[in-house]
């Protein structure tokens, strides 16, 4: 790896280039002389460090199977007022077929509306036009049906690292 620059710098670059979390494998792309994993991970953990030291408004996280330059949650009140961008606002029957389809992956939607029960064709549509959801295949059964699983963009609107960082499901136990 042959740079004038410091890692660091040069990957904080990267970050704030880019909307979306970029990859370790991502981020070596950039390099004509690409530095090793390892040395990406200790950049990255690095440029952590001193943007927590720093008094600074964003901080690096992973998220999205990526890392990501994010405001800092107690500087929302500002952001909200000078952008009037928000999060996509889903209705309750959305949210559900959401967690259905986040925690039951890869699912149909028979699946999906057996746990349901009622028809979810049309917010199957507004899930996969608002790209929070994607088609992985279909499911080699009779009729193949397609078959569904959770986005890039669910995980960076939930903030989630990946799948493996989803809540646990709590039970609801009647007694």
């Amino acid at each position: 790896m042959n740079q004038t620059r410091p890692l660091k710098t040069i990957l904080e670059a990267l970050l704030f280039a880019m909307a979306e979390p970029l990859s370790i494998r991502t981020l070596a792309k950039a390099f004509e002389d690409p530095p090793s994993e390892k040395e990406i991970e200790a950049g990255l953990l690095e440029l952590k460090n001193d943007l927590l030291l720093g008094d600074r408004a964003f901080e690096l996280v992973e998220v999205a199977n990526g890392y990501q330059l994010r405001s800092k949650v107690e500087y929302a009140p500002w952001i909200k007022r000078l952008v009037s961008l928000r999060a996509p606002r889903l209705s309750r029957s959305a949210l559900e077929t959401l967690s259905i389809i986040a925690y039951k992956q890869p699912i149909t939607r028979i699946e999906i509306e057996n746990i349901r029960g009622v028809d979810s064709s049309s917010v199957l549509k507004t899930l996969l036009d608002r790209r929070m959801i994607r088609v992985l295949g279909r499911k080699d059964v009779p009729g193949h049906p397609l078959v569904y699983g959770t986005s890039k963009i669910f995980l960076e609107l939930f903030g989630l690292k990946n799948l493996s960082h989803l809540p646990p499901i709590e039970e609801n136990d009647p007694e």
